[in-house]
């Protein structure tokens, strides 16, 4: 299952267009983008994307791909830890 991220063109002036372009190479995720996701206070002050949903933010682009990587990882061993259980209970 793929995961999602979604960017706010609103948020592109800090810089965000180049993270989504960079996220949409990987083909295990589905990357979106909307005019507005409702985050308008901290749309002004930082870039954010969100990730399955969650929030997720940093001081720069840079930071923020790291940050969303580091949410990936975490969604992932979630996943792969309920994937094992629902083997075992098989």
């Amino acid at each position: 299952m793929k995961l999602l991220i979604e960017f706010c063109r609103s948020n592109y002036s800090w810089g965000t267009e180049q993270v989504k372009e960079k996220l949409e190479e990987d083909p295990d995720l589905e990357v979106m983008e909307y005019g507005c996701l409702g985050h308008c206070s901290q749309c002004l002050l930082r870039p954010f994307a969100l990730v399955e949903g969650e929030f997720v933010d940093a001081d720069s682009p840079e930071e923020l791909l790291l940050n969303i990587e580091e949410k990936l990882k975490e969604k992932n061993q979630f996943e792969d830890f309920w994937d094992q259980i629902l083997k075992e209970e098989e």
